[in-house]
């Protein structure tokens, strides 16, 4: 069975990146348990989206058929983008977490898919996420350990994004984490313990 992956890249540091060496592994697996997938690359750290600004946001909101000129050029990232997330079946996404939380890049490219009547809506029961039957595998790395210990409450990295994309509809998800990168009792192993974790899960 064939599947369209999105492999979303988020490091700045490239080959060297623990979270890129974490979604290879998990992509790897994917390739072996899906013979045949299409899988579709997007590395935000060289082809960033823009943040947003006044222009696009007033133009998410402007009625079809009523945009500017400018206003249609500013949404069409955002369109595409939205349109590569609705085609994949599987999303794997890399995370290093940066002061506690996620890159900067990653929070445009959130920002950029989050978009009311396109990934999630109102009604009177409330939000309702319009992004289904997707699965995700969240790539984590971090120089210190905040899947439990001390530093567990300041991983503001897997809550929001697991709070975000339930949002947007978007409930299964598995997290891979290379932890502990900086601390020298478990640097050496810390990639090795990822990789294993990765080897041994049923996709």
């Amino acid at each position: 069975m064939s599947k369209k992956i999105l492999n979303i890249v988020t490091s700045v540091k490239g080959d060297a990146s623990f979270s890129n060496k974490l979604s290879n592994a998990v992509l790897e697996k994917l390739a072996k348990e899906y013979p045949q997938s299409e899988v579709q690359t997007f590395d935000l750290s060289k082809t960033p989206l823009p943040y947003l600004d006044e222009l696009q946001l007033n133009a998410f909101y402007t009625p079809v058929g009523s945009h500017s000129e400018n206003q249609l050029e500013s949404v069409k990232l955002s369109d595409d983008a939205i349109h590569d997330l609705l085609e994949a079946d599987i999303i794997v996404i890399g995370v290093p977490i940066y002061n506690f939380g996620i890159p900067a890049l990653l929070k445009g490219w959130i920002d950029q898919v989050a978009r009311a009547g396109k990934t999630f809506s109102y009604d009177e029961n409330g939000p309702k996420g319009l992004i289904t039957g997707k699965k995700v595998y969240l790539s984590i790395a971090s120089g210190a350990v905040f899947s439990n210990g001390p530093y567990k409450s300041y991983d503001f990295a897997e809550p929001y994004l697991r709070a975000v994309l339930g949002f947007l509809g978007i409930t299964d998800i598995t997290t891979f984490r290379v932890e502990g990168t900086s601390i020298p009792d478990l640097a050496e192993n810390a990639l090795p313990s990822a990789l294993a974790a990765v080897e041994g899960f049923a996709f």
